[in-house]
């Protein structure tokens, strides 16, 4: 478990949970879920010396549960944010291990959430993160790496810190929506190289199990969105209705805009996974289209040959009939005749299909 105070522009890591929250800032703490159950007592104890109440069992459930959807939920002292994010390379690396993928569904295939919970108090925010997330570890990095050290603890940050527990959960929740961002240009990069393979000309079959598992992971990208959308809109809708007194109207207005900024992008991605999901289905519609399209350029060259030989079968047919008397029978020019007549048949009909363009394909390759 992580310790951390912000207080006065500065932020200090502390060894132990403070006997207060400061004035003037808030204290952090951050730890992975799988140590939630070992620090629990601990972090009990920190939610009623800093925020003034312990979580709800219930809540401590949501905390620890790997696989909740995002989801908002609310009490007298703090909020809960169960905010689920996409998975990072190395996470989905380390899942996909020994199961290889197409090489067109390689970002299809890294569709993978992992669930931050945020609890949030007047003075305290509470995050527990999934082992390995880069979240939390990015953020004390970036001030990090933009600060002045004044002693063994305390570090004076250039950078504008977080002035409360809403404002330092926003933040992270921006990054972890960027990353989705990032995501919609790959997809449709791929999803692009997807088309072009279905409308190929010459395309003998297409993987139809990759693509429906394309459309599925796109579904999944939509519902978690959408998820995030929900949780953080009611969470806006909250924090609008009930204005928490530690903080000024400026500070309000800034988290409101900041909240709003989250949900813009969020939305962002959706649009852009519906504009996925359309094209991916017009892109089928007009695969198909095309095969019926070269279907029907066979079917009619073959028609216009069957036309072409369909009289010379008839003259064949006549002059095989067992008469006994017929024109040209007992000529000795007769059946050059006949020969004739069926190769000008032909060439006239072949000649007046190829000007109606009956014999010429038309459209594509």
């Amino acid at each position: 478990m992580q310790i951390i105070e912000f207080a006065g522009g500065t932020l200090r890591f502390l060894e132990a949970v403070p006997d207060k929250a400061p004035a003037d800032g808030f204290v952090w703490i951050w730890l992975d879920r799988e140590a939630l159950a070992n620090e629990l007592p601990q972090l009990q104890e920190a939610a009623q010396r800093l925020g003034g109440s312990q979580l709800l069992d219930l809540h401590v459930q949501d905390l620890q549960n790997a696989s909740h959807p995002s989801h908002y939920d609310y009490t007298s002292i703090y909020d809960l944010v169960v905010f689920r994010r996409l998975a990072t390379g190395e996470e989905v690396d380390n899942e996909l291990q020994g199961k290889p993928a197409p090489a067109v569904l390689a970002s299809f295939q890294r569709i993978r959430t992992r669930a931050v919970a945020f609890v949030v108090f007047d003075r305290l925010l509470v995050s527990v993160h999934p082992s390995g997330c880069i979240t939390a570890r990015s953020f004390i990095e970036r001030y990090l790496a933009d600060a002045i050290q004044t002693d063994g603890l305390v570090v004076v940050s250039r950078s504008r810190l977080p002035t409360s527990p809403s404002d330092l959960m926003l933040r992270m929740l921006n990054v972890m929506v960027d990353s989705d961002l990032e995501l919609r240009k790959q997809l449709g990069s791929e999803m692009d190289s997807w088309q072009q393979q279905l409308l190929r000309p010459r395309t003998e079959g297409a993987d139809w199990s990759a693509l429906m598992t394309a459309r599925a992971e796109l579904h999944t990208l939509e519902d978690l969105c959408e998820g995030q959308n929900d949780a953080i809109q009611e969470w806006l809708d909250t924090a609008r209705e009930q204005p928490s007194s530690a903080l000024s109207q400026a500070e309000r207005d800034g988290l409101v805009a900041r909240a709003r900024d989250v949900i813009e992008h969020i939305q962002r991605v959706v649009h852009q996974v519906r504009r996925m999901e359309q094209a991916a289905e017009t892109a089928v519609q007009i695969h198909f289209s095309a095969q019926s399209h070269r279907t029907n350029n066979i079917m009619r060259t073959l028609t216009a040959l069957t036309a072409i030989f369909l009289p010379l079968n008839l003259i064949t047919g006549i002059f095989g009939m067992n008469f006994e008397s017929m024109p040209w029978i007992r000529h000795a020019w007769g059946f050059w005749l006949a020969l004739a007549i069926m190769v000008g048949v032909a060439m006239t009909l072949g000649v007046v299909f190829w000007r109606k363009r009956y014999l010429q394909r038309t459209g594509g390759r």
